[in-house]
């Protein structure tokens, strides 16, 4: 059986075999499934690792026999499982109070935004942790305001298997079937990645524009 990377070298159209693919190339060469359920859970872990590019590849890599169908989408979703509950602990240990300290040092916020977005969150928790598996950036992000709430981790374990596995079943089986084109995978997911960040950013950008208006009214209407 030809290594994983050196199949990824040997492609006539030049895909590199450096980088993060070449990285989680050599990973799952090396320990297989668990490998690939490592690469994940760093993703999970450090959001800039992509996992359009883990995940396909190693559809890819179960298409040329280096691990089988199965153990590639078992080991990655344990991957997402243990790196999604790794961030849980971390929101868990900061602490709902920690969180509202730190929140009224920021400028421009007030302890009443943090309060409706917990309030939301207790609301809509379930469905913000199952479906966000599988919205890029947010796959990582949404398990710390979890542990933050403490969401009872049974349900917080249950709703991160079930999400990963959908998110990670889709891009493993597209790299599977597209075999040696399975980049198109990234070139696609990326372009939601990057409209999501988009997105995001003017979200984000509104809010203050909307804040820097009221504080900068709040002095007048003092004065009248």
């Amino acid at each position: 059986m030809t290594p994983l990377t050196t199949v990824l070298a040997q492609k006539p159209d030049g895909a590199p075999a450096d980088g993060i693919a070449g990285w989680a190339a050599g990973v799952v060469d090396t320990l297989g499934g668990p490998g690939a359920g490592l690469a994940i859970a760093l993703e999970n872990l450090f959001p800039p690792l992509p996992s359009e590019v883990i995940l396909p590849l190693t559809g890819f890599a179960a298409g040329q026999g280096v691990l089988s169908l199965a153990s590639a989408l078992f080991w990655t979703t344990l991957g997402s499982v243990v790196g999604a509950l790794a961030l849980y602990g971390i929101g868990a240990l900061f602490g709902r109070e920690r969180m509202h300290a730190l929140w009224a040092r920021l400028p421009l916020v007030k302890v009443a935004d943090l309060e409706r977005t917990e309030a939301w969150f207790r609301r809509h928790g379930t469905k913000a942790v199952l479906f966000g598996r599988m919205v890029p950036i947010f796959r990582s992000l949404i398990s710390v305001p979890a542990g933050v709430e403490r969401m009872p981790v049974p349900l917080f374990l249950l709703l991160t298997t079930v999400g990963s596995l959908a998110w990670n079943s889709v891009l493993i089986l597209a790299g599977y079937v597209l075999g040696d084109r399975w980049e198109l995978v990234e070139a696609y997911v990326g372009v939601v990645s990057k409209a999501v960040l988009v997105l995001v950013l003017a979200a984000a950008a509104t809010w203050l524009v909307v804040r820097f208006r009221r504080r900068g009214a709040e002095p007048r209407h003092r004065r009248a």
